[in-house]
């Protein structure tokens, strides 16, 4: 049985139903509405064999990255400021609830008339995409700190600087990384809306226009590639979080 739970925990089982139940449902369709497993494998040798499908994913993911991780680096130092000085949350907290409701892909007509048709709108998108989420769960996991530890700190005579590199951001770390995971999340979303709308490489271009083809077997190569993608990222963040939290000491990170 051994064999079995490990089956059944890899998720391998899972998948293989997925698979079964999706050739199934195409069988009784016609290929062209719903492609079935072998078809997208028969699109995705297609789109490989001029090594645009690679092209696209390299050109999205490079987009993604640099706007997650420029959001990121800016959001995580303003979420510690809010958290910890209360006259700043008090004055931006009301601002951050408004504007974090208006989803990235109703700027990108503004970012495209602001930035232009290049590069610059759809990383901004993606840094857009990614504040908000990041500063809230960097937020709640410095007010989430017991009054206790940050007094106890203070008694033993630690600077203001000296909490906030010993106290609060060791005790912020899982908050932070929840936040810059679910932001990934955004950023994967933010830039297809970007791509379908501006751009003439990516993945989103690529769904996009498969459409003029009838190619939904592209379609649906496009959708594996972001699910792989996001499911690689996600895999990466959870292992480089169990190793921050392992070196501080917090314990294993979960998802």
């Amino acid at each position: 049985m051994n064999w079995t739970n490990k089956l059944l925990r890899s998720g391998i089982a899972t998948w293989v139903v997925i698979l079964l139940i999706w050739q199934g449902i195409s069988m009784q369709s016609s290929p062209d509405f719903l492609p079935g497993p072998w078809k997208t494998l028969q699109g995705a040798y297609e789109l490989s064999e001029d090594g645009s499908l690679f092209l696209y994913m390299g050109i999205s993911l490079s987009r993604i990255l640099s706007g997650w991780i420029i959001g990121s680096l800016i959001a995580i130092p303003i979420g510690l400021l809010m958290g910890k000085i209360s006259i700043l949350r008090l004055l931006t907290e009301p601002f951050l609830h408004f504007i974090r409701f208006i989803p990235p892909i109703a700027f990108i007509t503004l970012f495209l008339l602001w930035f232009g048709i290049g590069e610059t709108a759809k990383v901004v998108l993606i840094v857009y995409a990614t504040l908000f989420t990041v500063i809230l769960n960097t937020m709640i996991g410095v007010r989430s700190i017991k009054e206790d530890m940050l007094r106890s700190a203070r008694n033993m005579g630690a600077s203001e600087w000296q909490i906030m590199q010993y106290v609060i951001i060791p005790s912020t770390i899982p908050h932070i990384f929840t936040g810059i995971r679910l932001a990934m999340s955004s950023s994967f979303m933010a830039i297809i809306g970007a791509e379908m709308v501006a751009a003439n490489e990516g993945i989103g271009f690529m769904i996009w226009n498969s459409r003029l083809y009838f190619k939904t077997d592209w379609i649906f190569v496009g959708l594996l590639c972001l699910g792989m993608m996001g499911f690689l990222m996600d895999r990466i963040l959870t292992y480089i979080g169990c190793m921050t939290l392992c070196r501080y000491g917090i314990g294993r990170h979960s998802d």
